[in-house]
């Protein structure tokens, strides 16, 4: 519920919106202790997997839903795009949905980072809620839980100050919460702080926030033996989207066949500026060689230190009708420098795979005239012929 009506029946708007507030402190807490692994139970429209599949430390998803639909809200959302394979993430991404309920104990959730559980305790009866905790922070036992619920103080300043949902089977105030939620860490060996989104309006400070959360953080000194010796359980279902078993994989640069595209493809660009500059540039001969007087560096999207310490390194040169870029020049471009962490000889062995290297395997070797450099000549903006 995204606005509400106080007794003056003045609207009060939450901007953002109450839901994407509490989507964002997960989002928050996640770029705070760059959780890996993380799973959401009562996943519903997918929303908050969608955003947090875009942070670069989360390899593992999961959503857990008792009613997962993929055809409501769409498998493509959490599927790689296009630009998922042209600029692949550096690391595995993997994302899987699950149809089954939040008290169900399966095993492949054990030992997560992250485990959220938004806007879910209070679709429980009483028999599932005196599960939950003995399965979420007993069993799958993950370094975090957040849980979030109504704050019930809030409620009779909307319209209506029944409960929110007509799924909900109760909502707790502030109290009842924080006494159940301190009796569950302490059980389980959690230490617990209390927070919220959705600011009560002006006058009605006393009320709280209109959701109220719990960020659940495991004692790594006092780990909780229940899930210890478990037996391996699978009581989850695979969802299925068009008849096919919903699980993705995001390409990553851990994956050889994409960190070679992403390397070569760093490695051509930086190859092509230096070579356009190095035409469009005062040249002489030095031997058998043409080397550029001036700069062969690019001067946009690099510091003045980072120019400066590509221009101490190897130039390039032409010799005939073939241009070299020498590996160590290459080195010097920082993306090019981060892709192979400063080994040449891995630059050289990747790089060797597709394309092609001069004898002593020190220097790229491509042509100097090709069809990206030939409208150079045809617009007379150089000469074909090179300066001595």
């Amino acid at each position: 519920m995204d606005h509400c009506e106080v007794l003056s029946k003045k609207v009060i708007e939450f901007k953002p919106p109450v839901y994407e507030q509490r989507y964002y402190f997960v989002k928050n807490l996640v770029n705070q202790h760059g959780h890996k692994k993380i799973a959401d139970l009562g996943f519903g429209d997918a929303t908050l997997l969608w955003m947090l599949k875009y942070h670069r430390c989360v390899q593992y998803l999961v959503g857990v839903d008792i009613a997962a639909k993929p055809f409501e809200w769409g498998g493509g959302r959490l599927s790689p795009g296009v630009g998922s394979y042209i600029i692949p993430r550096e690391l595995d991404l993997t994302i899987t949905l699950y149809r089954g309920s939040a008290v169900q104990k399966d095993s492949r959730l054990c030992g997560f980072d992250l485990i959220t559980c938004i806007e879910l305790i209070e679709h429980l009866d009483s028999e599932d809620l005196a599960k939950f905790p003995e399965v979420v922070f007993g069993y799958f036992s993950p370094g975090m839980v957040v849980i979030s619920t109504p704050n019930s103080e809030f409620n009779p300043l909307f319209p209506a100050s029944t409960f929110r949902d007509p799924d909900h089977r109760f909502e707790w105030n502030r109290k009842q919460f924080q006494m159940w939620a301190l009796d569950v860490a302490k059980l389980y060996h959690y230490s617990v702080e209390f927070s919220g989104v959705g600011d009560p309006p002006a006058g009605a400070e006393h009320v709280g926030y209109c959701t109220q959360i719990g960020v659940f953080q495991k004692n790594r000194a006092k780990p909780t033996e229940s899930s210890i010796s478990e037996p391996e359980e699978h009581v989850y279902e695979v969802v299925s989207f068009l008849w096919e078993v919903y699980t993705t994989s995001y390409p990553s640069l851990q994956q050889s066949k994409y960190f070679r595209f992403t390397l070569s493809i760093e490695a051509v660009k930086s190859i092509d500026l230096m070579k356009s500059r190095f035409l469009r540039g005062p040249r002489r001969k030095e031997g058998d060689r043409v080397v550029p007087l001036g700069s062969c560096t690019p001067q946009d999207g690099l510091t003045e230190a980072q120019r400066a310490e590509i221009e101490q390194s190897p130039k390039p040169y032409s010799v005939g009708e073939k241009f070299y870029v020498p590996l160590e020049r290459l080195l010097a471009y920082p993306k090019v420098n981060l892709l192979v962490a400063g080994s040449t000889e891995k630059l050289r062995t990747v790089l060797a795979e597709g394309l092609r290297l001069n004898g002593d395997q020190t220097a790229v070797q491509v042509e100097l005239v090709d069809y990206r450099t030939q409208r150079l000549f045809d617009e007379h903006l150089v000469s074909p012929a090179l300066e001595s």
